[in-house]
């Protein structure tokens, strides 16, 4: 039997400059890496490469400027109202200039004790022992202060709402009713990531007058700017002081390409992503790490669906608990192997996760590639598809 199941391996690659042939460099650096590692791509082997070269390659950027014209195009006149955005310097704070240089005043309005991906203004304990009501009661940036004390962040040690004051003609409110910001004004940009859709419903159904999300902004290019089609500012990132990485677009254009190229100079059908925040959640700060809109942005065909897998230890505790050794492998390999193409509902899969394909291998790119100085924005996985079955 195969001693070696799934490997997930970081490729390096030369900086990713915009304007870069992004594709044809994947394609050398995983040969650079088979070559010195003695190997061969090989049929469903999936690679990974993460959003952020993709658009690094793909010049998708966007100034303050460029942002903060599209906010005035859309919302040409009065004051606007901002709800449940984020607490981060990385993913927003760039935003936020752009957007309160296109209004006359911006009205914030955050929730809490935690923002939607787990950044906390105040921890639950602190929250607890107030007596606050986090369904009802509304603060004022002082009120909250008064309430709180410090309130910097436990990791960062900013102060998130003195921050976001900074940025502009800027008032803060708390709130955990989206529709406490139509006290303020009519106009409202839902600024939440996977919650954007029922916020906008909910403020609509209470008489705001023109509701859009953060996704409704950069859909298109705005005087030379970079854009996303279908996500607009979400998944973007800051680049420097005054611009944002958007999320790239085109993501189904680049992976077709790149598993043809693959394919041609290979002979290997691999399974191709794009990725970016993996979906998982922080044991000790309570963060979830998803602040994109989507694991995956693109991704071939076979990386579609949902696994069908048995549970090992159960059907190991339940239909041979009675076998050792090699008999207990060969009733366990026969058993995979006739498992029922769809095994949805059973009992021999409980424990296993329901989570699609791409959210998967897409998790697992990111954990791989790190956020850091690893310098592999290419993730090769070998062994995905297999059981303990294979051979």
């Amino acid at each position: 039997m195969r001693t070696v199941g799934t490997e997930a391996i970081g490729v390096r690659t030369p900086i990713i400059q915009p304007g870069d042939a992004l594709p044809e460099i994947v394609v050398e650096s995983l040969l650079a890496y088979c070559e010195e590692a003695g190997t061969v791509l090989r049929d469903r082997d999936i690679v990974g490469v993460t959003e952020a070269v993709v658009a690094r390659a793909q010049g998708n950027y966007a100034t303050t400027v460029q942002i903060a014209a599209d906010v005035r195009a859309k919302f040409p006149s009065g004051p606007v109202g901002i709800v449940f955005p984020i607490l981060s310097r990385n993913r927003f704070s760039i935003l936020l200039r752009g957007i309160a240089a296109g209004v006359e005043k911006l009205y914030i309005q955050l929730g809490y004790p935690s923002d939607e991906v787990g950044n906390h203004l105040v921890s639950p304990e602190q929250l607890y022992d107030s007596g606050v009501n986090p369904y009802s009661d509304v603060f004022t940036e002082a009120e909250f202060r008064a309430k709180f004390g410090d309130i910097r962040h436990t990791f960062t040690g900013i102060d998130y709402l003195e921050l976001y004051r900074s940025m502009g003609n800027v008032e803060i409110i708390l709130a955990n009713d989206p529709c406490e910001i139509l006290k303020y004004t009519k106009q409202v940009i839902a600024g939440d990531i996977h919650t954007r859709g029922r916020t906008k419903r909910c403020l609509e159904d209470a008489g705001a007058e023109r509701v859009l999300t953060l996704a409704d902004f950069l859909c298109a290019p705005v005087d030379g700017s970079g854009y996303n089609e279908r996500y607009g500012l979400l998944g973007s990132n800051k680049a420097d002081e005054g611009r944002v990485k958007l999320f790239p677009h085109s993501c189904e254009d680049f992976v077709a390409t790149l598993q043809r190229l693959i394919l041609e100079r290979t002979g290997a059908r691999t399974e191709v992503l794009v990725y970016g925040d993996g979906a998982f959640k922080d044991p000790v700060g309570k963060i979830w790490e998803l602040a994109d809109p989507v694991v995956s942005p693109a991704y071939t065909d076979g990386l579609s669906g949902l696994p069908n897998e048995l549970k090992l230890k159960y059907i190991a505790d339940n239909e041979f608990a009675d076998k050792r050794g090699d008999e207990a492998r060969d009733a366990i390999v026969r058993r995979i192997a006739e498992k029922d193409a769809d095994l949805k509902g059973k009992d021999e899969t409980e424990g296993t996760t329901p989570r699609r394909l791409s959210d998967l291998v897409g998790s697992l790119c990111d954990l791989v590639s790190g956020s850091g100085d690893k310098g592999t924005p290419v993730i090769l996985i070998r062994g995905y598809f297999d059981n303990y079955a294979s051979e």
